[in-house]
């Protein structure tokens, strides 16, 4: 009896081992895995083309020291690459910050001075600024906001910059006692 319908005799013929593995191989390149694959390798070869970073110059570490408003002055960024400026007398080094602080910044005005009244009033006006032959400004008319928007600047300079001294009065036993 012949039988058409499938049956068990009628099953497939086994594959060859070549067949199997093109198969497996097959099923694995997909454009996904291919993809990847080359993006892959591309990271891999750029990064064995890529020179290594370049050596950044060792800097002459910064002493902490006494200022005054005279000999904080020349700090400015135009007279010295070094820009610092001071915040209820605490000297930051901004040098890092020198487009906004450096010359032709928006804070210019504060390189090499004390800048706290004008940054308790947000203002960046040259008028802010005590002139440097008088007594450092006490800022005991500032209010509450005032204050407070000083003390966020602060914080804002400790978080960011480095401490590089304190500024005291010209004159005063500390600035005797620094040598200036």
């Amino acid at each position: 009896m012949d039988n058409a319908g499938p049956g068990p005799d009628s099953a497939a013929p086994p594959t060859a081992p070549e067949e199997t593995t093109a198969l497996s191989l097959s099923s694995f390149a997909t454009p996904v895995n291919l993809t990847i694959l080359v993006l892959f390798l591309y990271v891999l070869i750029m990064r064995a083309r890529s020179p290594p970073p370049p050596a950044v110059p060792r800097q002459k570490p910064r002493v902490f020291q006494t200022f005054t408003p005279r000999t904080l002055k020349p700090f400015n960024g135009a007279d010295q690459p070094t820009v610092l400026l001071a915040v209820q007398g605490d000297v930051f080094d901004v040098t890092s910050g020198a487009s906004f602080y450096g010359p032709g910044g928006p804070y210019a005005n504060f390189a090499g001075r004390d800048a706290s009244r004008g940054l308790a009033k947000n203002s960046f006006d040259e008028e802010m600024l005590t002139p440097i032959d008088q007594p450092i400004d006490k800022l005991e008319d500032l209010n509450g906001e005032e204050k407070n928007s000083l003390a966020d600047w602060k914080g804002h300079f400790q978080g960011k910059y480095l401490l590089v001294g304190k500024l005291v009065e010209e004159g005063s036993e500390e600035a005797k006692a620094a040598g200036i």
